[in-house]
């Protein structure tokens, strides 16, 4: 072949060559078309995950006996914050128990009212008639009473004459001395019959007095008091004069867990008396409080009705154990009166004095026990129910002429 045939050969390779190339890269920039999802309305295929592939397998060399390991990666969990919600824990307070409050704490009117004239005596050098001007004074401010004053100044003036008191400090202490002494010998506990139960009886304690002593809630004391010491109450509703009285007594009956009979209103005060005696017979409770209608002791007519509820609160099975007249002692001398009447239609055996915490004539408990042969048997110092306490006489002159 010569040269000029073996060039044209080596073109034209050349150019079906180049041609050949061109065609396949042009087929490789080709965009390949999406695919055409499919026109029925089937579900989707929903295509499950692929199954959890464990861990390969590693083995580790024949010196080691071929021990096969699995190579576990540690799963961590998310870390979830758990908040805590502050809780409201109610603080639950000890029970406190009442404490029954002293004369000294809660006289201080009545002392305030003997404090400067006493002070003026205790500042002299000697006893002499201003002495006994003061001493009288105080007594009498205290609304200890004409009769009981003089008889307790003679007294001390006969032992000054005879040497035996010779300072102002020592007639003082000799005057408390002799007032105590005066109190004493009473009998100020409540009477309450246990044998009555055996034979069917029933106790019953009236509570008498003016309007505005302080009678019901006395009774509601005393209630809660005696249902305290273990003992079954009923508390008669006897005021049925007085607007929303048996409510209130009815208030004092479920704080203290006692019974209440009451009755119509303007009814028989007897009648009310005698169906909670009749009640507490049949359901064996031991006591009957009866209140009564407040009254004024120169009214003959409500003096009267005072004696038929004594004797209709006596008919069997009841028997009176006690008549407690209530007094306000801020009225002082009045309440002398007060109980002279109550114990002549009624037969007071003893005296409540309401209201010493806010007095300055406490000294009405001389002439009560005194003049009267009253006892007086409880006392109220304030407004709760540990408020009302026995009477205590050393207490008492000790808080009034503030002495130990």
């Amino acid at each position: 072949m010569n040269a000029q045939t073996l060039i044209i050969v080596l073109l034209v390779v050349a150019v079906v060559f180049g041609l050949g190339v061109v065609v396949v890269n042009r087929r490789r920039v080709t965009p390949v078309p999406p695919e055409t999802p499919p026109t029925d309305n089937r579900a989707p295929e929903i295509r499950s995950a692929p199954p959890r592939l464990e861990p390969p397998i590693v083995e580790v060399g024949d010196a080691e006996a071929a021990v096969v390991e699995r190579v576990i990666e540690p799963v961590v969990e998310p870390v979830v914050e758990h908040i805590v919600e502050p809780v409201d824990v109610p603080v639950v307070e000890p029970a406190v128990e009442e404490r029954a409050p002293s004369f000294r704490e809660r006289m201080g009117k009545a002392a305030a009212a003997m404090a400067g004239v006493l002070g003026g005596v205790r500042s002299r050098q000697s006893i002499g008639n201003d002495t006994w001007d003061d001493l009288e004074e105080a007594l009498l401010r205290a609304d200890v009473g004409i009769g009981v004053t003089t008889a307790l100044l003679d007294g001390l003036r006969e032992r000054v004459k005879a040497k035996a008191i010779s300072t102002p400090d020592e007639l003082i202490a000799a005057l408390a001395a002799d007032m105590s002494s005066r109190l004493h010998g009473a009998d100020r506990s409540l009477h309450f019959d246990d044998s009555l139960a055996a034979s069917g009886q029933v106790n019953v304690w009236l509570f008498v007095g003016v309007n505005g002593v302080g009678k019901t809630t006395t009774i509601g004391k005393v209630a809660a008091q005696q249902v305290a010491a273990g003992r079954s109450v009923i508390l008669a509703a006897g005021d049925t004069f007085r607007a929303a009285a048996a409510e209130q007594l009815g208030t004092w009956a479920d704080r203290s867990g006692a019974e209440l009979v009451r009755g119509a209103e303007g009814g028989d005060p007897s009648s009310v008396i005698y169906d909670g005696v009749q009640r507490a017979n049949a359901k064996g409770v031991s006591l009957v409080l009866g209140d009564t209608a407040g009254r004024l002791q120169n009214k003959s007519n409500l003096m009267e009705e005072l004696r038929k509820v004594r004797r209709v609160a006596s008919k069997e099975p009841g028997v009176v154990t006690e008549v407690l007249l209530v007094i306000d002692a801020t009225t002082g001398q009045n309440g002398l009166a007060q109980a002279r009447e109550f114990t002549d239609a009624a037969g007071v055996t003893g005296v409540v004095l309401t209201k010493l915490d806010g007095s300055a004539k406490g000294g009405i408990v001389f002439a009560i026990e005194t003049e009267l042969g009253l006892p007086v048997k409880l006392v109220g110092l304030g407004e709760s129910i540990a408020d009302l306490v026995e009477f205590d006489p050393n207490e008492f002159v000790g808080a009034l002429l503030d002495v130990s």
